[in-house]
This record gives C-alpha cells, sequence and structure tokens, in this order.
C-alpha cells in the first residue's frame, strides 16, 4: 500500500491538462455490451476504477484492447468487443471493489434476456440503494429476483419494451441503466426525472453513435425509440469536471494560478461559480479555464444538490479550500448523508469545522500545519491532498488507493505545477 507525502507551502503556476472523466468513462464502458461489434473509446483515464472495471468485462467475454494516446502522457485508447458473450453473471469478487459495476445490469438484460449482478460495493460515503435501478427494468418488462447477495434480472420471452420511468427522485446510476437498457427495448421509452449530469448526456451522444436514437438529451426528459440492435462507434471520453474542479481548487488554497487544459466550463457553471464568489479569478479561454488567486479567498455558503447544482463531489475539495477562507463558510451535504469523514482528518492539521447533521461549519484559520492523516474516500482523499498542498511542514496521507480509482497520475500533474509531492511504499 502507498501514502503520499506532501511539503506543503508552494504557490502552484502552470499548465494541467484534465483528463477524461472517470463518472464517464464507468457509463460508457458497459455499452460495449450493447453490440456485437467494436467500440472503441478515446480520452480514457488510468484509473484504477477504469481497469477494473474493463476486468469485469474481460469476464463477461468482452475482448479490450488498450494503447496510449499518441503525443500524450495521459489518457488511453481501448476498443472492447463483445462478439459473443461468456457469462451473464457479475460475481461478487468484481463488484464488491466498485458500485459502478451495477451498470452491467441494464445492458446486460437488454441483450441476452437476463443478468445477474451481485449487489455493489464503492466508497463508503453513505447508503446507495439500487432500487430505483430495479423499478426502471421492471417499467420495461424484467423480471426481479433477489438470493445470496445476488440480484437477477429477466426479460421476457420477446425481450424488453418500451415504458415509463417516472424516477421520485434525481439518479444518475439509474438514468444511466435505463437508458442503455432502452435502447434496446422494443418500441417506445420515456423516462421522467432523468439525471442531467454531463455524464448522462455523454451516456447518451456515445449510444447515438452507436445507432440509438435519443431525444430530449441534456434535459430531465429523455425519449428513446428503441432499437433491434446497435453497432460499433469510435468515441472519445469528455473531460473530468471533477478533476477539473479539484486542481481550481489546488490553485486557490496555494494562492496560485493554473490552467485547466481541455476543461468545460459548461459543465461546470456551479463549481466556477462558487470559485468567484470565494474570491478567485476564473478565466475561460479557447483552450480551457484560467484559476488565479489573486487576494484572500472568502467564505461561501453552498449546497450540494443534482446537475446543474453544486455537485457532492466537490463538497470536501471546497471545504479544504474554505478552512484558509476569511470568515465562516457553511456546507450543506443533501445527496449522501455520511460525507463528512474527511472532517476530523482536517482538523488534525489545524482546520475549524463543526458538523451537524449535513451541516458544517468551516471557520477560517490563518494556516494549517502538516499531519499524518487517513484517506476515507475517493474525493475526501483529495482534500486532505489539497490541505497539505497549503500547510505548513509534511503531511502524509496514507490508504491513497482511493485517489488512484479517481485520479490520472495525482503527483505527476502537480509536481508539474510545483507542488513538493512524491509516493512512496507505507513498508
Amino acid at each position: 500500500m502507498d501514502k503520499i507525502i506532501i511539503r506543503g507551502g508552494n504557490r502552484l503556476v502552470g499548465r494541467v491538462p484534465i483528463s477524461g472523466a472517470k463518472n464517464a468513462a464507468l457509463t460508457l464502458l458497459p455499452c460495449a455490451l450493447l453490440t456485437d461489434e467494436a467500440l472503441t473509446l478515446r480520452n480514457l483515464p488510468r484509473l484504477a476504477d477504469v481497469d477494473g472495471f474493463g476486468h469485469l468485462l474481460n469476464g463477461l467475454g468482452v475482448s479490450t484492447t488498450v494503447e496510449g494516446a499518441r503525443g500524450s502522457d495521459f489518457g488511453r485508447v481501448m476498443t472492447l468487443r463483445a462478439e459473443r458473450l461468456a457469462s451473464t453473471v457479475a460475481p461478487y469478487d468484481m463488484v464488491r471493489k466498485m458500485r459502478a459495476s451495477i451498470l452491467v445490469l441494464g445492458p446486460l438484460v437488454a441483450r441476452e434476456g437476463q443478468a445477474t449482478v451481485s449487489l455493489p460495493g464503492g466508497c463508503a460515503i453513505g447508503n446507495r440503494p439500487i432500487d430505483l435501478h430495479l423499478k426502471a427494468l421492471e417499467a420495461l418488462g424484467a423480471e426481479i429476483e433477489f438470493a445470496a447477495g445476488y440480484v437477477k434480472a429477466t426479460a421476457p420471452a420477446g425481450g424488453l419494451v418500451g415504458g415509463r420511468i417516472v424516477f421520485p427522485v434525481v439518479s444518475v446510476g439509474a438514468t444511466e441503466n435505463a437508458l442503455m437498457a432502452a435502447s434496446l427495448a422494443k418500441g417506445e421509452t420515456v423516462i421522467d426525472n432523468a439525471a442531467r449530469e454531463p455524464e448522462i448526456a455523454d451516456l447518451a451522444r456515445c449510444l447515438v453513435a452507436m445507432g440509438a436514437e435519443i431525444d430530449g438529451i441534456g434535459t430531465e426528459r429523455l425519449v428513446i425509440q428503441g432499437k433491434p440492435r446497435l453497432h460499433g462507434a469510435d468515441y472519445q471520453v469528455m473531460a473530468d469536471r471533477i478533476e477539473a474542479g479539484s486542481y481550481a481548487c489546488a490553485a486557490a488554497i496555494t494562492g496560485g494560478e493554473i490552467d485547466l487544459i481541455g476543461a468545460r466550463p459548461d459543465d461546470m457553471t456551479a463549481i466556477l461559480a462558487g470559485l468567484r464568489d470565494a474570491g478567485v479569478t476564473v478565466d475561460v479561454h479557447d483552450h480551457g479555464i484560467r484559476i488565479a488567486a489573486e487576494g484572500p479567498l472568502q467564505a461561501l455558503t453552498v449546497s450540494t444538490a443534482p446537475f446543474p447544482a453544486f455537485p457532492t463531489d466537490m463538497q470536501a475539495q471546497f471545504m479544504a479550500m474554505l478552512t484558509l477562507a476569511q470568515g465562516a463558510s457553511v456546507l450543506t451535504e443533501t445527496i449522501f448523508e455520511n460525507r463528512y469523514m474527511h472532517v476530523p482528518e482536517l482538523g488534525r492539521m489545524g482546520a475549524d469545522i463543526q458538523v451537524r447533521g449535513r451541516t458544517a461549519v468551516v471557520r477560517g484559520v490563518d494556516g494549517l500545519i502538516g499531519a499524518e492523516v487517513m484517506a476515507t474516500d475517493l474525493r475526501a482523499s483529495m482534500s486532505l491532498v489539497l490541505a497539505g498542498l497549503a500547510a505548513k511542514g509534511e503531511t502524509v496521507v496514507h490508504r491513497v488507493y482511493h485517489l488512484d480509482r479517481g485520479y490520472e497520475r495525482l503527483e505527476e500533474k502537480l509536481s508539474a505545477v510545483g507542488a513538493d509531492i512524491e509516493r512512496a511504499s507505507e513498508g
């Protein structure tokens, strides 16, 4: 197991290339199950979760070939082909490590008529039931059974049929599973109260490139005309808005200036608004977004909510940034009930944070002090790295395998803009 060592206090200046989006990649990979032709995904980030999902697909009979991106140290090109599936069972050993594995359920039952998937794992940030995924498939005619920690979905004899899906609450994963399944269902499917995250739109555009017919992309109502089959495609994964927001916070907390090359401002409206409200300069240009901290940080009031509001995946990073802001900031987490596990670790570094229920009050301090801290989940891990970049002295972040799930070559990118950071073995 590795750890990351940071000697803080350096002002970060330079350019950071933004990788392909983790959350989009994990949604696009299972699209390979919907066709017997080749699906090529470009700008695929080098992440543990992406590798894990690839291994899961290999176990189902999907062949994968990988090559590095030309002219770049970041990103990969992966070609997947599910000409003939070997299995419709996603086993516990693979699924327990990554919650996104549940996204093979919809494509498998749509193409093969059945799917058996272990109940998923992932970060311990709160209760994330899959009932909405299952109800969406039931609306398309699937029969659902549970046994020994697995869920089995079976399509009727003629395959899935179009239907109306109305989500009582917005669910990104359930929208993704429903969208993929509906693309091969007979007839028309209407999804109401669909998630509007940019990763959903990216999935829909990939499906359209594969021959699907989808109206309402980017809105809360998706209308899908099911096709008897989809074909292969060559598709580029969108830039990672959460990675871009994280490096924006790195510039802000160190008083630095970073160009986020390839970042898409339209995907980051709430994040950029929050940075501006905190006193950070945000300039959009032809190649991305420039972030500059040219004065003291200001306190904020932020509440997480589904897109286009402020994303829950940026709450921890903003909290770290706001530990050095002037005044008291108030953050409210409405998505997950257990997403403040980084607070005690930030406290070890001198942060002044009080949590009551889903609300955290962050009172800015004059400075942070390096310490040994423990990562608890993916985004919490990044908040500790951010704090370490600004802290006086040395910070050691343990259990950094969380970071490897979502940030491509983190140390390399931060070192390139002036951070004193290295990875070392715990042993």
